[in-house]
């Protein structure tokens, strides 16, 4: 057979290939259709998954009905399977968990368990403890990584690993020039704690990514994606800025905006996934301006596939 005749089959069974790796089969964080899913989660998910989404990460479960927006815990999973979505990961609350200042703490064994028959393999902590977040001390983050590490002891006999997930704060330097980010990777133990990396706040702190990639290679298993609007450029650490209460300074200084279209250079940060450890990305807009959300997390999937994806 020749060669002249091998070649289109060839090119055809290389079109064929489905491509691979974090950024070809995408997760979604759905707190970005929040509103939408208060209405109808199951056509959320329906939809998320017409786009071409094939994950999507969860949040705000409801531990007295075991319910995610509404949506029992057995229906959500065969919403997803439905539409062969799967879930690797889920934020759920840990404010008092990871406080020193509060004897009340969050049931950890309950997030571990919904987590664990969801098929989920990270429960996250989405946020630091938020009643006296402009005055965390070194302190504060070294209980907060001792709790890290208990939670991912438990979390460890279900196959399970706790994650942090960052805003900006964890960025203000203390005096010693330490931040409340390095604080809880040094703290915490790789093989019990990932993180997720927030890679809008962290280029809104004015720190690189790849400068953690290289300072703790394999300790971010989880980016999310999102993008900052190109009239807001400056960063937001330092100054009086490490003075302004988190909702004013997010009114005043931040706007989102779909990944590709505003100011960070995905595909930089993209060449070093593998030293990062990434196993799943997720596209997150905190606030979509315009009415069509779908049309907006479109956009973001659109420009992954184009930019970051292999072929």
């Amino acid at each position: 057979m020749s060669a002249a005749f091998l070649m289109p089959q060839l090119f055809s069974c290389e079109s064929l290939k489905k491509a691979e790796g974090p950024f070809a089969n995408l997760g979604l964080q759905l707190y970005t259709l929040r509103d939408l899913l208060a209405q109808d989660p199951q056509l959320v998910l329906e939809n998320v998954s017409k786009i071409g989404y094939s994950h999507v990460e969860t949040f705000g479960v409801d531990l007295n009905t075991k319910s995610f927006w509404n949506l029992p815990l057995a229906d959500l999973k065969n919403t997803l399977s439905d539409n062969g979505l799967k879930t690797f990961s889920g934020h759920y609350d840990m404010s008092y968990y990871l406080s020193k200042s509060h004897s009340e703490k969050e049931n950890i064994e309950q997030y571990i368990e919904i987590a664990h028959e969801l098929g989920q393999k990270y429960v996250v902590a989405p946020v630091t403890p938020m009643f006296d977040v402009n005055n965390l001390k070194v302190e504060d983050y070294q209980y907060a990584a001792e709790q890290l590490n208990k939670a991912g002891e438990m979390s460890k006999k279900a196959g399970i690993k706790i994650a942090y997930h960052n805003h900006y704060w964890e960025f203000r330097p203390f005096a010693n020039g330490t931040k409340g980010l390095d604080i809880l990777l040094a703290f915490t133990e790789p093989d019990l704690v990932d993180f997720e990396l927030d890679l809008f706040w962290i280029e809104k702190s004015g720190y690189s990514p790849l400068t953690y990639f290289e300072n703790f290679p394999n300790r971010f298993s989880m980016w999310h994606l999102k993008d900052s609007d190109r009239k807001y450029p400056e960063t937001i650490i330092g100054g009086e800025y490490d003075k302004m209460e988190v909702d004013t300074l997010v009114e005043k200084k931040i706007r989102y905006a779909e990944v590709g279209s505003g100011t960070i250079d995905f595909n930089r940060i993209a060449h070093a996934a593998q030293k990062s450890g990434l196993q799943h990305a997720y596209v997150e807009q905190d606030i979509i301006y315009s009415d069509n959300k779908y049309g907006a997390i479109k956009k973001s999937y659109d420009y992954i596939q184009k930019h970051l994806v292999k072929k």
